[in-house]
């Protein structure tokens, strides 16, 4: 497995997810193709029917349940085009009982759509192998809104922790600590400005704070990484970032 890590592939993905040996990967994370119909600078995004376009993944998440270690997740990121059928797919793919969420990554993105609910997310669908998955609750965790923040505004030294004061009926005060996020399926995660020092140029760039947060959640230092659909390059400089070997 040394031969593959640390490097990146210019490659059919499904090619080189042949050439990568069983239970070998911790991590996948995938911002696949939504098959738009779109023809994009650095991409063709056209599959097909959705039927078509799930062929056409059928046998790459075959290859990518095979890679994965017992302990590995996987997470794939689409949106309405496609993810209830991919759904279906992982379910008969990765088993039913190994669904772990249907995460949203909810963003505020400009728009100029005035007759009908603009498009402000996308979804993630989150599998793991088996029942046994690496899962860092503490990373997992949303942070609090600003409101939250001004009311718990006395930081005790001892326990590190914010907390708030309230009065109780035999007129002394207790302490109320804050607990360290919210738990939520849902990601409030900005969407990257056109001129943000971050981007790269690439049409479809996810910022760094989602990879941030799936990486951290579903891996530890030193484990394997993976995108195979690698498009900007993300995945792979949080991973190296963030003390994770990659394959891209």
């Amino acid at each position: 497995m040394n031969n593959f890590i640390n490097k990146l592939y210019c490659i059919d993905n499904l090619k080189l997810l042949k050439q990568l040996p069983d239970n070998s990967i911790d991590l996948i994370y995938c911002d696949i193709l939504y098959n738009t119909g779109k023809k994009f600078k650095d991409y063709d995004d056209r599959l097909g029917t959705p039927q078509e376009a799930v062929e056409w993944y059928k046998p790459r998440l075959n290859e990518m349940y095979r890679v994965l270690k017992d302990t590995g997740s996987i997470y794939l990121q689409c949106d309405y085009r496609l993810v209830h059928y991919l759904k279906v797919e992982m379910d008969s793919i990765f088993g039913l009982d190994n669904f772990r969420s249907h995460l949203i990554w909810k963003y505020e993105a400009p728009t100029s759509i005035f007759n009908n609910y603009p498009k402000k997310h996308d979804d993630i669908l989150f599998y793991s192998k088996s029942k046994i998955y690496t899962f860092n609750y503490k990373e997992s965790l949303e942070p609090h809104k600003e409101s939250s923040r001004t009311r718990y505004n006395k930081f005790d030294e001892e326990t590190g922790r914010y907390y708030k004061e309230y009065k109780q009926k035999d007129g002394s005060y207790k302490k109320c600590y804050r607990n360290e996020g919210k738990p939520s399926d849902i990601f409030n995660i900005p969407f990257i400005q056109n001129n943000a020092k971050e981007r790269v140029g690439y049409d479809t760039q996810k910022p760094k704070s989602l990879l941030q947060k799936i990486i951290k959640v579903s891996s530890n230092e030193d484990d394997i990484v993976a995108d195979f659909f690698m498009g900007s390059g993300t995945t792979v400089v949080v991973a190296k970032g963030l003390g994770r070997n990659y394959i891209g």
